[in-house]
């Protein structure tokens, strides 16, 4: 049985066809590394902003615990009852 021979229209349709294939391929791939790299910086955003609010949190609990020392001692307890009308 003879080999059929691919005709010089044929072979340049098919490597049309191939490039439009593999150019498209290659901007879909460009597009999804866009979009992960979009991704990583608002996760790294909220991250940091979440980072930031412990940081805040934190500094409250310390300031909460440092007054609340201060009102168990002998004076805080004298300067909040004079603050609220004790004699």
């Amino acid at each position: 049985m003879p080999k059929k021979q691919i005709s010089e229209e044929k072979a340049k349709r098919i490597a049309v066809g191939a490039t439009v294939a593999g150019v498209l391929l290659i901007i879909f791939l460009i597009v999804i590394v866009i979009v992960q790299f979009v991704q990583m910086g608002v996760a790294n955003s909220k991250k940091d902003e979440l980072d930031d609010r412990i940081g805040e949190y934190q500094r409250a609990i310390e300031q909460g615990e440092n007054d609340l020392d201060y009102y168990r001692s002998g004076e805080g307890l004298y300067y909040y009852a004079r603050q609220n009308g004790f004699k």
